[in-house]
């Protein structure tokens, strides 16, 4: 806009005459670095080789022209010690995330209704970390050349060939293997068949579509939102309803003239495992928009296809969309199903609202500032929902069972038997 009043009303010469100004004005460095061949890095005893082209050998960068790199400023690549192969494996799995993908899986079976024993237990974790490690490894392995390209991920072990990318397949393929196969033999087949799944479709479709749609984070949304299913099958839970097994709803008692039945907490309801997919799926919109704004320089030079990059006005009017609906789901959704008490619609707002407040306000304004304060609300919002739940369960008397109180039953017991 301010360059079309300053060149309005200026002659075809005199356009002329400012670009050819500008364009001799500008440094050789800067043409170099952006318009010429990478082989222009290349040291001058290089010129004539095969890996440099003809019509650049002329073209040596100043940086290059009085200097020849020596063995000193190449670095050895350290020995794969147990220690270290632990970290390259940790890495390659990215640890953080895989952690916060088991404990979502794990918050589904504290807050299921139905028993689950110890080997159940922890088959589900391990199981459901083993996937995750292979499907962030083999998106490690597809994304070495793009990884390379951006800061923030050029100390991946693949890139720094910490690790050769056959050594990392075999860490992939054994992971993948071992994972639905502990689910299937030590849970249940429902829960290896969604983990299988959950690597293929992040692995498979959700790396391919980073680089050709804006839709990929929808597709990476439902694999964040896939753990929380497993934990539910995996404490013997339905997905969906049947004739034996139909959808209940849970009014509060002001709309309503039954009561909530006291054995609510016991009822397996096909809404409960939607609610908690759907806290997953939406949560992840926020966060991960929040943060793909922060970082789209990096996205754009590597040839992401993120709406962060292409539409930032889009990214956060759907990363504000999402936040919104995560009221809805927890007002709502949670207590309808049963999950949760009605008491956890009230107390959930709180956390909500904060995070509704800086999504609306990185959706109106703009600005990294907004969309880090977005992302930092992402980090806490999680585990507070997640604890207001376990705290609201309902079914669950925490008086009871810190031992504070005791149940009217076994005191009637205790004094007929007296």
């Amino acid at each position: 806009m301010h360059s079309g009043l300053l060149l309005r009303g200026c002659s075809t010469g005199r356009l002329k005459r400012l670009a050819v100004r500008t364009l001799s004005s500008s440094s050789p460095a800067f043409s170099n670095s952006f318009f010429l061949h990478n082989a222009q890095w290349l040291a001058p005893g290089y010129e004539n080789t095969k890996f440099r082209p003809a019509s650049l050998q002329r073209n040596v960068h100043p940086a290059m022209s009085s200097q020849t790199p020596s063995l000193t400023s190449f670095r050895e690549v350290e020995t794969l010690t147990p220690r270290r192969l632990l970290k390259v494996y940790s890495q390659l799995s990215k640890s953080r995330l895989t952690i916060l993908v088991t404990l979502s899986a794990m918050s589904a079976v504290a807050l299921s209704p139905l028993p689950a024993t110890v080997p159940v237990l922890l088959s589900t974790a391990v199981g459901t970390a083993l996937c995750s490690a292979s499907a962030n490894s083999l998106n490690q392995i597809q994304e070495i050349p793009f990884d390379a390209q951006m800061a923030r991920t050029r100390a991946r072990p693949l890139v720094r060939y910490a690790i050769t990318p056959l050594h990392a397949s075999a860490f992939a393929l054994t992971t993948g293997i071992a994972g639905p196969l502990l689910l299937w033999y030590m849970v249940n087949p429902t829960t290896a068949v969604l983990g299988a799944a959950n690597i293929a479709l992040y692995a498979g479709a959700y790396t391919w579509m980073k680089r050709k749609s804006i839709y990929n984070t929808w597709v990476g949304s439902v694999v964040g939102g896939i753990p929380p299913l497993m934990g539910w099958t995996a404490c013997g839970g339905r997905l969906l309803p049947t004739a034996d097994y139909p959808m209940q709803f849970f009014l509060p008692s002001f709309l309503t003239s039954s009561p909530v039945p006291l054995d609510a907490s016991l009822i397996d309801n096909p809404l409960s495992p939607f609610a908690l997919f759907m806290l997953l799926y939406s949560w992840q919109f926020p966060h991960f928009n929040a943060l793909s704004y922060l970082v789209r320089d990096c996205y754009a030079q590597a040839g992401y296809a993120m709406l962060s990059v292409l539409d930032p006005a889009k990214n956060a009017l759907v990363s504000f969309r999402h936040t919104a609906m995560l009221t809805t789901i927890c007002s709502i959704l949670f207590p309808i199903s049963g999950l949760t008490t009605w008491t956890f619609a009230l107390t959930s707002l709180v956390p909500n609202l904060i995070w509704l407040r800086a999504a609306w306000r990185f959706h109106k304004q703009g600005g990294e500032k907004n969309a880090r304060t977005v992302f930092q609300h992402s980090l806490w919002y999680l585990p507070v929902i997640m604890g207001l739940m376990m705290f609201h369960k309902n079914g669950m008397d925490w008086l009871q069972w810190l031992g504070i109180t005791t149940d009217e039953v076994e005191e009637t017991e205790e004094q007929v038997a007296a």
